[in-house]
């Protein structure tokens, strides 16, 4: 039985050898002149003008939410349409569930208005 997970072990342990080999060669290899620029952390192109605490706006949370609402609805609305004849009447109703869960998010998105710009 576990003569099945030699390949796979085999693999694991040749991608971390070729990572440290990259990793060493990059660290052995390259440049040192770090400067005042490359030191600075990047922020849009602008210096940061408050602390990293701030509070931020709710609609940025509420696009987050709008986006893992649709991109849960395409990773199972794809599937179940593959699978549609197998999973008969019981898996339609179970999706129009799902669907219906994902409408009441996306009507709660807009009555808070994610979806409107200014």
């Amino acid at each position: 039985m576990l003569e099945n997970y030699l390949p796979v072990l085999i693999f694991i342990i040749i991608g971390f050898a070729i990572g440290a080999v990259m990793m060493g060669m990059g660290f052995m290899l390259g440049s040192r002149s770090p400067d005042s620029e490359k030191d600075s952390p990047y922020e849009c192109g602008f210096e940061a003008f408050e602390d990293a605490r701030m509070k931020f706006d709710v609609r940025y949370y509420l696009v987050a939410i709008l986006f893992i609402i649709f991109d849960l609805e395409i990773a199972f609305l794809f599937p179940w349409a593959v699978a549609l004849d197998e999973i008969g009447m019981v898996g339609f109703v179970a999706m129009v569930v799902f669907l219906g869960i994902l409408v009441v998010g996306f009507i709660y998105e807009w009555k808070k208005g994610a979806l409107e710009w200014e």
